[in-house]
């Protein structure tokens, strides 16, 4: 699970990818629309749902 910023309004959501490849990746920000690039606007991530993480 990956939390990512909209460069236009600033706002967090959460992001996760089905295939784990983020290259060409795009996502529509949930409250301004504004469409952008997911590897160039991660702020964080969660390795809770990887499966060679330990607990």
């Amino acid at each position: 699970m990956l939390l990512l910023k909209c460069p236009k309004c600033g706002n967090s959501m959460k992001y996760s990818s089905t295939d784990g490849i983020l290259y060409k990746k795009r996502k529509a920000c949930v409250y301004c629309g504004h469409s952008f690039k997911v590897s160039s606007h991660i702020t964080s991530s969660s390795s809770k749902n990887l499966p060679n993480s330990k607990p």
